[in-house]
């Protein structure tokens, strides 16, 4: 990767000049850059390395204590696809900053690396000490839903007894995320209906919460409910483009299933 792109300043920013950033003493750079970094996929010499090493940074911090640069790092490696990054981030789950185990469970995830699932459970079942709440919602103890996320992609079956603990959180979007890990982890249809339950809500956030869930597991019998949800055209769009995935992944092409054709027939509808 040898293009520039504009930085915050409006100036020219190279892969090069991104990774030295990250050991500038301008925090507001170190910040940038991993970010930058993470944005636009720049996997060159040396960069995973200094992502790892920013994850442990105790320079940048709020005042309410977070760290901005390690939330930015934990991101981009996750982005990077390099499971090198896997150990660094399996410890920064048990970091006092909410959105830097967020972001960790959430790369994690991506990586696509089963290692992490017992520190994932232990996380779920908020067995980590010195980890901090959610500075939004204070009775919200972890990052629930992306750790949920994260044991369902990771086909993590030895989570269902505690995923199921979460049908009934009092946050709605943590109730979709146990239902979207479960249908993952079960094929169980109860799971996946919930979802398309929750796209008759009134709250129009919640919709666009249980439209993404149901086009990360790619539930064909939510399809018609998806097209009818009122939501944006695009989210929509967005979610049918799931079931086709998964219709067409569980195909033997050029032939299409049944349920292929039904999905394109409604995105068709949409466009």
């Amino acid at each position: 990767m040898s293009d520039s792109f504009d930085n915050f300043n409006g100036e020219q920013l190279t892969p090069a000049q991104a990774i030295e950033n990250l050991r500038s003493l301008d925090l507001g750079l170190r910040v940038y850059a991993a970010w930058w970094l993470g944005k636009f996929r720049v996997n060159q010499p040396g960069v995973v390395e200094r992502l790892i090493e920013a994850l442990e940074d105790e320079a940048d911090r709020t005042e309410a204590g977070g760290y901005p640069l390690r939330r930015n790092a934990a991101r981009a490696l996750g982005k990077l696809g390099d499971r090198r990054a896997v150990p660094a981030l399996i410890t920064s789950l048990s970091c006092a900053d909410f959105y830097v185990r967020e972001a960790a469970a959430q790369s994690l995830e991506m990586l696509d690396d089963r290692t992490c699932v017992p520190v994932l459970i232990q996380l779920l079942r908020n067995e980590i000490a010195g980890t901090e709440p959610s500075p939004v919602k204070l009775d919200l103890p972890q990052p629930y839903e992306a750790i949920l996320e994260a044991l369902g992609t990771l086909g993590a079956i030895e989570a269902i007894p505690d995923a199921k603990s979460f049908l009934d959180h009092p946050v709605n979007r943590v109730q979709y995320s146990a239902a979207r890990a479960l249908y993952q982890l079960t094929d169980d249809r109860q799971y996946g209906d919930r979802l398309i339950q929750a796209l008759k809500g009134a709250d129009l956030q919640l919709r666009r919460s249980a439209l993404a869930d149901l086009g990360a597991i790619g539930y064909l019998p939510a399809a018609d409910a998806i097209a009818e949800t009122l939501a944006e055209n695009s989210l929509k769009l967005i979610a049918l483009k799931g079931l086709l995935e998964r219709q067409v992944g569980e195909t033997n092409l050029p032939d299409l299933s049944d349920g292929a054709i039904k999905v394109m027939t409604l995105m068709d509808s949409l466009l």
